[in-house]
């Protein structure tokens, strides 16, 4: 549902449930019903929205339908799937279900007659799927009823249909979360252990000191993930990769990493450093003379944290760099920054997506914002 629809539903919602508040409550001043009837019609839609942001479940149904009930100020209303009776408030009939099942079956709003009190069903629905109704009882049948009754329906299908998106966007940052740990290639587990191999002989000692990095790094990046950690943890991540790279590399490979001690505990999406890092070593080490440099920064800026991955290497065409971002993650396209670029646009906004300044035999810096707040929708 668009912004533009909801604050339509919202006014007209208002605009009826004001003529509900007049006849209820004739004391108030002329002019002053309409800013009360606003305040309560949103505020009990406020109520309702978590809950349907759930989906359509039975204990959804159960913690919303009371607040929709309210809004529409019916004698009962129930709250149905396709084949059942999700929840109810007030005294409904038995035939909740069956008139239920006719409104599905006919897509449209249904009026029952009936004695004392009859019913108003509307068909939910969720991308033109119909997948439950909202069914309201009363003594009167008005069609004002009707018409207030469709349009709290819609704003709940409305509620269900950001619920599906969210379901959505969960699963896509799943997939590319899996993605992610692909990119930590068989080619850097190859590598990491034959290089601990190589010291088990000469140098014991370093060979265990390795093998507990390695597992440390593993057992980390390879978890089931949250969507968040915390800064330490994954500059943490990002120290223990460091040292099995220098293992392999030697003084070949020099690195820094520095950082504002109050920013550690920010909340950041897991797994957005390490495949940087990855980036900068891989182009990184393929300067003149197979050296390179890799600096990390994370400042505090304020509101958020400020983080830098810079490497001294062969640098990239910006106009390469600028397809790896818009055309996102895929085979031979950078995986690992896409992916990174792609999950901070979808968690912050697209003011939040990488910055890449590159140019052919200058290297290449990556600069990225997280607020120190984790975002309320998630």
């Amino acid at each position: 549902m668009s912004t533009g629809a909801s604050v339509v539903l919202a006014s007209f919602l208002a605009f009826l449930a004001g003529f509900a508040v007049a006849r209820r409550r004739p004391e108030l001043p002329e002019g002053g019903w309409k800013d009360r009837a606003t305040f309560t019609t949103l505020h009990i839609a406020a109520l309702a929205a978590p809950s349907l942001r759930g989906g359509l479940t039975k204990e959804s149904a159960r913690r919303a339908v009371r607040h929709l009930r309210a809004l529409l100020g019916t004698h009962a209303l129930a709250i149905t799937s396709t084949d059942a009776a999700l929840a109810w408030d007030g005294p409904c009939t038995g035939e909740v279900l069956e008139h239920a099942r006719t409104a599905l079956a006919s897509g449209r709003a249904q009026v029952f007659a009936g004695e004392p009190h009859g019913a108003v069903v509307v068909p939910l629905t969720v991308d033109d799927r119909v997948v439950g109704a909202l069914a309201a009882y009363d003594e009167e049948l008005s069609a004002a009823l009707v018409r207030t009754v469709t349009e709290v329906a819609r704003w709940v299908s409305g509620q269900l249909e950001l619920a599906e998106l969210d379901s959505s966007r969960r699963r896509a940052l799943e997939a590319e979360m899996r993605a992610l740990r692909a990119q930590i290639s068989p080619h850097f587990v190859y590598n990491a252990l034959t290089t601990i191999a190589s010291f088990v002989r000469t140098d014991p000692g370093r060979a265990r000191e390795l093998l507990l990095d390695f597992a440390d790094f593993s057992r980390y990046a390879l978890r089931r993930a949250q969507d968040f950690t915390t800064l330490a943890d994954e500059l943490t991540c990002v120290d223990r990769y460091l040292l099995l790279e220098r293992a392999r590399f030697g003084d070949k490979l020099r690195f820094t990493v520095q950082v504002a001690p109050e920013v550690l505990p920010v909340p950041v999406p897991f797994l957005c450093l390490q495949p940087l890092v990855e980036n900068a070593i891989k182009h990184g080490m393929r300067a003149a003379g197979g050296s390179g440099r890799v600096r990390v920064v994370v400042r505090d800026a304020g509101p958020e944290a400020h983080i830098t991955v810079e490497d001294d290497g062969a640098g990239m065409d910006p106009e390469h760099a600028r397809r790896v971002l818009d055309e996102g993650p895929g085979e031979g396209r950078g995986i690992g920054l896409a992916n990174v670029d792609v999950r901070l646009r979808q968690i912050y906004g697209e003011d939040y997506g990488l910055v890449v300044e590159t140019a052919l035999g200058a290297g290449t810096k990556v600069r990225l914002r997280v607020p120190k707040t984790r975002p309320s929708s998630l």
